[in-house]
């Protein structure tokens, strides 16, 4: 689960790490009350930032630093009356529905640090570089050595003197060496306590001298979270924290019905049971040249109600030109996927090619079942296995994009 930027803030500020600022709003009248009261408070720049799910809002127009308040409004109104596009947002773009209104920082210079789960070492890791504000993905791929990598114990976490040579290392001095530690300490902590897959600040910054703080101030500035999906039922309170209208809208469907279900770019959908099995047959459909248009498991234990609901989404994506089922049927019974396209068929209708291919339990009564309804469903085709049954939609689908 994601959660939004000023939500991310509040969870640094509960922890104790410095943060600028704000106000969440969700309409052009309240943005426009929240940039008067920051100005009118002393602020001499603040920042207008869409809350959405996706990355590259800078470069979008969706972030602004803005000087007055005619510059908010118009920010705002922009903000919250378009979609944003960006390369991490479909290609509809997304509707902004929140704001984040803050004061702006000056920046003397700009830092990434993230704990993470790290997989391939089976450890959480906190990773910095004093390269930040930029896509951490492409300072990794060209200069590896700027990111530095640092392994968590398991019961202890970050240990203060692996803070201060990260500190250290990154080119912090004087008295900032201490808040740089003390913040690398906090997300540790964060990170294990929450339950968090990332929790991720970039950039986090250092704030040019003042007369108050001549070494300037350690702040984080924008932040991301992910957490565990299965470790939710133990934090309520971030849980609470999810907005349903930044998820794909077939993908929540599929929740409600048990069903594991992620939308792709092809046109070939799959009904599959089993992650392993769904994941091999896309493989085999694009090794035959053609693209899948979702993954779907049903699972093993899903009712006739479930899978009616899974070919109901894949049919509802107007990219969809052809449908494989590919079912080995262990606790996942075949007749019960036979008769789910029958349903199917009546209620929904399938215009697309359907070819089926069913192995595992009761697939004797499944192909009777599907023979005495070939009338009814003059689309589909049987396989015998899984490379005839990804030879033949591929086939199928360039035939019917022909035809259309």
């Amino acid at each position: 689960m994601k959660i939004h930027e000023f939500q991310a803030r509040q969870l640094l500020s509960n922890a104790g790490i410095q943060v600028p600022h704000g106000t969440m709003v969700t309409t052009t009248k309240d943005a426009h009350a929240a940039a008067r009261s920051l100005f009118a408070g002393g602020s001499k720049m603040i920042v207008v930032k869409a809350q959405v799910h996706a990355g590259g809002r800078g470069k979008a127009g969706f972030v602004r630093v803005v000087k007055s308040i005619d510059e908010a409004i118009e920010a705002s109104n922009f903000m919250l009356g378009n979609r944003m596009m960006s390369p991490q947002t479909p290609p509809e773009g997304l509707e902004v529905g929140r704001l984040l209104i803050a004061d702006a920082v000056e920046i003397a210079h700009e830092y990434y640090v993230a704990v993470l789960v790290d997989r391939a070492n089976r450890t959480n890791t906190l990773i910095a570089s004093a390269e930040g504000g930029v896509e951490i993905e492409k300072v990794a791929e060209t200069r590896p050595e700027a990111i530095i990598r640092v392994p968590l114990d398991p019961i202890v976490g970050i240990r203060p003197f692996q803070a201060r040579a990260v500190a250290l290392a990154l080119g912090f001095k004087g008295k900032t060496i201490a808040q740089a530690v003390s913040v690398f300490t906090k997300l540790c902590v964060l990170q294990r306590t929450t339950d968090a897959s990332l929790v991720e600040v970039n950039p986090l910054v250092l704030t040019p001298p003042t007369a108050s703080h001549p070494d300037g101030e350690v702040m984080a500035i924008d932040a991301k979270f992910a957490f565990d999906d299965n470790a939710l039922f133990r934090h309520p309170d971030i849980e609470a924290m999810h907005d349903p209208t930044e998820e794909n809208a077939a993908e929540m469907r599929a929740q409600e019905f048990g069903l594991s279900y992620v939308a792709l770019d092809g046109n070939i959908g799959c009904l599959v049971n089993g992650a392993g099995l769904a994941m091999s047959t896309m493989d085999i459909i694009k090794l035959h040249g053609g693209e899948p248009a979702n993954f779907l498991d049903v699972g093993g234990s899903a009712t006739e109600e479930a899978v009616t609901e899974a070919f109901r989404l894949i049919l509802s994506d107007d990219r969809v030109q052809g449908v494989l089922v590919n079912i080995f049927g262990g606790i996942m019974q075949c007749d019960r996927i036979a008769r789910a396209i029958v349903g199917a068929a009546k209620t929904i209708g399938f215009r697309v090619p359907l070819v089926v291919r069913l192995e595992g339990t009761n697939v004797a009564e499944a192909r009777s079942i599907l023979d005495a309804a070939r009338s009814s469903i003059p689309t589909m085709q049987s396989a015998t296995d899984l490379t005839d049954a990804a030879a033949k939609i591929v086939a199928a689908v360039g035939a019917h994009a022909c035809n259309a």
